[in-house]
């Protein structure tokens, strides 16, 4: 016998629960990882004032923050064997992103033992511990591109912003406390300074996007507090002296206690968005079990007690599908009551499930448009990064420079540096020549002597 609609319609339910459980699985998973994070953003900014101070300083708070990462990273390993598993169905990206990120928390020890030895530069600690978590934070973002209910997806698109800009916060911390803790500081550490400054404004800014009123809220309040004020006015101490001023390495702790707190903010955020994130997709699993008991009553009544004329189903499906939407169909007038109304729950169940996926499609639209515009950045900065040996920070004032001048979206930008890099760096010499050079070239006189 040829399968009903609403067979059909229960299978659908059933992968939809098994998508969100899987979602909820990942949701975990993105919390450990967040955990781990957290840990490691700690260390990285102890051991650069371990560093700069020859290891007379922060001896401590490295020793708890590497205490606790460690564990985390054994509890990660055993997660991500599940990945393993054919029957989750991981993509090769993922999977890749996974043996890269194994790869680099295996490198942590040797890291450490060097630290331990005073074998390494505070600044090459901070881009050894930065390329680890940026592993990290790619997964997480890998995780979050894959969500496919609407309802969640917003709300990891805005965890993972703040995931993002908390990391860059660390690396924030991190350099500001090796400048103070030096006492000097080279013009590369500020631009890095500034570039990272920038970067967490636009990574909440894409928070605030897909965040709910209350958290943009909060977050909002949060900027007011003191060890804000405090913050910005280290900043502007590290942002305004010029390359090879001497600074007071006694500021180095009120830097890493202010950029800390701020950081414990980010991280407060984050802990209620994971929960939200996690409250609402075990909402969803609810919701779709309630529905799916509903629809399978609904098949064993239309099982048991059939409608009286065999072809009352094809009339009632009958017509333009493209049409169900202003109720063309028309059940038929011998039906009994019992029987129309089994139809219209049919009926009425289809539409409801329709409708629902035709506005998550909208939804998720907008969540994977901006994960899609982050990789082109991304990605546009890798490719100058190596075509052109550019630092990160370079490689990103280059696209936003283009993008002001050209009034264009950043993303549309990415595109035409991945297009062409050759060009479009050229194309960036080219207009920073003409305009040094009108800089540099008087107004020309007029006749009447003015100029």
């Amino acid at each position: 016998m040829p399968a009903t609609a609403l067979q059909f319609a229960l299978l659908a339910k059933h992968q939809e629960i098994a998508s969100l459980r899987h979602l909820a699985e990942q949701i975990e998973l993105v919390d450990l990882l967040g955990r781990l994070i957290h840990a490691l953003q700690r260390e990285r900014g102890a051991t650069s004032i371990y560093l700069a101070s020859s290891g007379k300083r922060f001896v401590a708070e490295r020793a708890a923050s590497r205490g606790e990462s460690v564990p985390l990273v054994a509890q990660l390993r055993e997660r991500l064997d599940l990945e393993l598993t054919p029957a989750r169905g991981s993509t090769s990206r993922l999977l890749s992103l996974i043996a890269w990120v194994l790869l680099d928390l295996e490198s942590l020890d040797v890291l450490r033992e060097q630290i331990d030895h005073l074998a390494l530069s505070a600044p090459d600690s901070v881009q050894a511990f930065s390329t680890v978590i940026g592993g990290l934070v790619e997964l997480i973002f890998q995780f979050a591109d894959s969500a496919a209910d609407p309802s969640v997806s917003r709300m990891l698109i805005a965890l993972v912003h703040v995931v993002e800009g908390k990391e860059e916060a660390g690396q924030e911390r991190a350099v500001g406390a090796h400048m103070f803790a030096a006492g000097t500081f080279s013009a590369d550490q500020q631009q890095r300074l500034l570039y990272l400054i920038a970067a967490q404004e636009r990574s909440l800014e894409v928070f605030a996007s897909f965040a709910s009123t209350a958290q943009s809220a909060w977050w909002e309040t949060r900027m007011t507090e003191p060890h804000m004020a405090a913050l910005e006015k280290l900043r502007r101490v590290l942002c305004t002296a010029h390359a090879g001023d001497a600074l007071d390495a006694v500021l180095s702790e009120a830097w890493f206690d202010a950029a800390s707190a701020r950081i414990d903010d980010l991280w407060h955020l984050q802990i209620a968005l994971t929960l939200q994130v996690q409250e609402t997709c075990n909402a969803r699993i609810d919701d779709a079990h309630r529905t799916l008991r509903d629809s399978e009553r609904l098949m064993a009544q239309l099982r048991n007690n059939p409608p009286p004329h065999t072809q009352a189903l094809a009339q009632f499906f009958a017509g333009d599908p493209l049409s169900a939407r202003a109720a063309v169909h028309e059940l038929p007038e011998r039906l009994s009551g019992s029987d129309v109304g089994t139809l219209a729950s049919l009926k009425s169940l289809l539409e409801s499930q329709s409708a629902r996926l035709a506005g998550a499609e909208v939804e998720l639209d907008a969540a994977r448009r901006a994960l899609y515009e982050r990789k082109l950045v991304q990605r546009a900065k890798n490719t100058l990064m190596t075509r052109f040996s550019l630092r990160e920070d370079e490689a990103y004032r280059m696209l936003q420079k283009a993008s002001m001048d050209g009034n264009r979206p950043l993303a549309d930008i990415a595109e035409d540096a991945l297009t062409s890099p050759e060009r479009f760096v050229d194309e960036h010499a080219q207009l920073s020549a003409r305009r040094r050079t009108q800089r540099s070239t008087p107004d020309t006189p007029h006749d009447d002597g003015t100029t």
